[in-house]
C-alpha cells in the first residue's frame, strides 16, 4: 500500500517567489539541491543533484501559475517512481506552503528512501523559508566551525612539541570566540580523535564532522605535551557579514572594502621600485 509524507509552512513571503522556488533552477539550487535543471511546462524535465551523490530525475506533470506545482520523482537507488504536489495560498505577504510526497512504498527496499525523504524535506522547507523571510542558507550558516588554523605536524615536530604520536591535526592557533578557543585549544595541542573517529589527517576531520552542524556538540581528544586530554567543544556558526538590501548601500560597502584594501597594499609596496617590483621569484623559491 502506498503512502505519503505532507508538511506545512507558512513563509512571509509572496506566493509568486513561492512558485518560483519550485519551478527554476537558480531558486531550487538556492535552497534544495547543488545542481538543478529545471523546464516548468507538463512535460518539461526537472533534474536534481547533491554533493553526497544522490540525484532525482523527474518531469512536471501539472502546473497552475501561483497555486499548484507536481512533478514526478524518481531517485538513485529507489525501488519506482513517486510523485511530488506542492499546493501554494497566498495571502498578500504570506504564503501557505503545503508539500505532499507521495506513492512511497512499504517493506525494506522503500525503508532507507522514505527517511531520506523525511529528512530532506523537513530540512529543506526550513532552508527555504529561511531563505525568503531572511535570505539565509542554512546550510552555509549551519556549517559547523572549529575555528582552528592548522599547521604541519610529523614525528619530528612531534618530538619537538613533546607528544607522543606522530599523526594527529595540530594547532597553531584557535580564532577568538570560535568553538575550539572557547574549549581552551592552543597553539601546539594535538587533535587525535573527534567524537570517537581518529583524525590523522585533515580529510578525517572533515569526515569526523560529517552530519553536524553549528550548536552540536563533539568530543575533542588531543595532546598537550605528554599529557592526552579530552574535552567538550561546541561547533560555532558562521558568521554572515552585514549586507546592504538595496544596491546604492551595497556599491558603497564594496567601495570601503576596496579602499582599505588598496591602503594595506600601498602599505606593503611602500618604499619598493618600479625595477624591484618586476622582478620575478627564482625558480627554485618556495611560497613562505
Amino acid at each position: 500500500m502506498a503512502q505519503s509524507l505532507e508538511y506545512q509552512r507558512i513563509v512571509n513571503a509572496p506566493v509568486a517567489e513561492a512558485y518560483r522556488a519550485f519551478t527554476r533552477a537558480t531558486p531550487l539550487r538556492d535552497w534544495l539541491c547543488d545542481v538543478a535543471l529545471a523546464d516548468a511546462r507538463p512535460g518539461g524535465r526537472i533534474y536534481l543533484w547533491w554533493n553526497a551523490g544522490y540525484y532525482m530525475a523527474g518531469e512536471y506533470t501539472a502546473l497552475e501559475q501561483d497555486r499548484l506545482v507536481v512533478f514526478t520523482w524518481m531517485g538513485k537507488g529507489e525501488p519506482a517512481i513517486t510523485q511530488v504536489e506542492v499546493r501554494l495560498e497566498g495571502r498578500g505577504q504570506t504564503t501557505r506552503i503545503t508539500l505532499s510526497h507521495r506513492g512511497i512504498g512499504e517493506g525494506e527496499a522503500w525503508a532507507r528512501a522514505r527517511a531520506e525523504f523525511e529528512r530532506g524535506w523537513s530540512a529543506g522547507l526550513e532552508n527555504l523559508q529561511s531563505l525568503l523571510e531572511k535570505g539565509e542558507d542554512l546550510r552555509y550558516t549551519r556549517r559547523p566551525m572549529l575555528g582552528i588554523t592548522l599547521e604541519d605536524f610529523n614525528a619530528q615536530i612531534a618530538r619537538k612539541i613533546g607528544v607522543p604520536v606522530d599523526e594527529g591535526i595540530r594547532l597553531t592557533g584557535a580564532v577568538p570566540g570560535f568553538a575550539a578557543a572557547k574549549a581552551g585549544l592552543q597553539g601546539n595541542d594535538v587533535i587525535v580523535e573527534l567524537s570517537g573517529k581518529p583524525t590523522p589527517d585533515f580529510p578525517s576531520l572533515v569526515a569526523a564532522l560529517q552530519g553536524t552542524r553549528a550548536g552540536d556538540t563533539v568530543e575533542a581528544t588531543y595532546y598537550r605535551g605528554k599529557t592526552r586530554q579530552t574535552t567538550p567543544i561546541t561547533l560555532s556558526s558562521r558568521v554572515l557579514p552585514d549586507i546592504p538590501p538595496a544596491p546604492a548601500g551595497l556599491a558603497a560597502a564594496l567601495r570601503q572594502i576596496n579602499a582599505r584594501l588598496l591602503e594595506k597594499l600601498d602599505s606593503l609596496l611602500s618604499g619598493v621600485s618600479e625595477d624591484e617590483a618586476r622582478k620575478r621569484p627564482a625558480p627554485s623559491s618556495k611560497p613562505s
